[in-house]
């Protein structure tokens, strides 16, 4: 019962996720990116914690695969913001 909890509730993030972000103007695309690579930056440190853990074996290659995708998160939002900000500066 409560894997479908867990189910119910992640198919409603990603449902609430896509909505916000198909909303937004793409002049606020920039800080959204800076926000996001924030909570991203969080997210990694947590997936450390948990991949470093002593826990159940699934729980360490869990927390693994949480870094390797946050850290692509985080790496790729900063280019993307660094390539947008470029864009506003003077010649």
């Amino acid at each position: 019962m409560t894997t479908v909890y867990l189910l119910f509730i992640l198919i409603l993030a990603v449902f609430v996720g896509f909505e916000l972000i198909r909303k937004v103007p793409a002049t606020l695309h920039t800080p959204l990116m800076s926000g996001a690579n924030a909570i991203s930056g969080i997210t990694v440190i947590g997936a450390v914690s948990l991949a470093g853990g002593v826990q159940h074996e699934w729980a360490t290659w869990l927390g693994a695969i949480a870094l390797v995708l946050a850290t692509i998160n985080v790496v790729g939002g900063y280019l993307v913001t660094d390539r947008m900000l470029a864009m506003f500066k003077k010649r």
